[in-house]
């Protein structure tokens, strides 16, 4: 929590000042107090208030004044609120994997299904990124708002060979750099600036990779990550798929050069026996680096979950919010509460009777 006007913090000030009146008004009245012959007859006089009863409604009285004089410094919270500036680049896996069947009808459709879900679902404002990548990555879509160009894009998407992880995070930094003048693209020297520290502070922007293996082409992905989380980007991954063997059809749409693609699973990356196995451990590194979460999604419908509350994560910025108000309205509650508990247990009307003290002349 910050201070606008961290000066106003004088008005604290008021607390120690009522105490010092307080102790003078009772030092005083005890010396005008008359004098009787009796203490027992004063003790009967009085009303039969216990030692919190006098106390509690003034701790109340000046801890909403506390509260009060704390309102006039303009307090602010770093909270993390919406941000409609947030780029979300989505980099999607096309490897010959994507053909697996064990996610009906493949893994390619499932994810594009999932992925034009996703972008049908936003509000408009948020742009959006596409990055495809397989054996290379390739910018198919540059940050935008316009749906159609996306959603045709992700219509468009086909196989080819190998996975390249690594070059699909550093091609959406680089297109977060276009629009975002504070993301330094990849090739620029950031310095002694140490990849991968603790970051609190991160940029609207956010990296969603999706993928079904392991990265086999280009940069590490982990390498890429500390890239990422240099500029203070997020990078969130999604693990796709199972490791049951299956079958690899995918549609002639649906491969690099229009041939069919069907192969049984013992036949599967030259005689592998099973489909390509998730890195988890390289993409949950990825995603803690730059704070980001790994997430597994075995089926379609796991996905589009994944996908539907990434919004909730990544739509988020920090931003000093001012709570003053809420100060004025605790003090305010705690003054009138105090006060009012001193005219409840005080009141002479329908109250407690006092006890008269009846004093008998010698």
């Amino acid at each position: 929590m910050s201070l606008s006007w961290p000066w106003a913090l004088t008005a604290l000030l008021i607390i120690p000042l009522l105490l010092v009146f307080r102790w003078w008004a009772n030092r005083r009245r005890k010396r005008v107090a008359l004098r009787v012959s009796s203490v027992a007859l004063i003790r009967a006089a009085l009303p039969g208030r216990s030692q919190w009863r006098r106390r509690i409604p003034v701790i109340l009285f000046l801890t909403g004044l506390l509260a009060l004089a704390g309102a006039i410094t303009r307090p602010q919270a770093s909270l993390a609120v919406p941000s409609n500036e947030s780029t979300i680049m989505l980099a999607i896996d096309v490897s010959g994997s994507m053909c697996a069947t064990d996610v009906a009808p493949n893994r390619l459709t499932a994810a594009t299904a999932a992925a034009r879900e996703f972008v049908e679902d936003q509000d408009g404002e948020t742009r959006i990124g596409l990055v495809a990548f397989s054996g290379i990555a390739a910018l198919l879509v540059p940050p935008t708002t316009d749906q159609d160009a996306l959603l045709a894009a992700i219509d468009s998407l086909t196989t080819a060979r190998g996975t390249a992880i690594g070059q699909a995070i550093l091609t959406a930094i680089d297109a977060v750099a276009e629009i975002n003048p504070d993301v330094p693209a990849t090739g620029v020297d950031l310095g002694d600036g140490v990849p991968g520290s603790a970051v609190t502070d991160y940029e609207p922007d956010t990296i969603v990779v999706l993928t079904d293996g392991a990265n086999s082409r280009g940069v590490d992905p982990v390498t890429a990550a500390e890239q990422a989380a240099a500029r203070r980007l997020r990078v969130f991954t999604i693990g796709f798929g199972t490791t049951q063997p299956s079958q690899m059809v995918c549609t002639p749409d649906q491969v690099s050069g229009g041939s069919t693609l069907r192969r049984d699973p013992q036949g599967f990356g030259g005689g592998g026996g099973r489909n390509q196995q998730i890195d988890e451990e390289a993409l949950t590194q990825v995603a803690d680096l730059t704070g980001g979460r790994y997430f597994q999604a075995e089926d379609a419908e796991q996905l589009s979950d994944v996908l539907g509350d990434l919004p909730s994560e990544i739509g988020l910025r920090r931003e000093d919010v001012e709570i003053t108000s809420w100060f004025v309205l605790a003090g305010t509650l705690l003054v009138f509460a105090g006060l009012g508990l001193s005219l409840w247990w005080n009141r002479s009307p329908g109250g407690p009777r006092r006890r008269r003290a009846v004093v008998t002349p010698p």
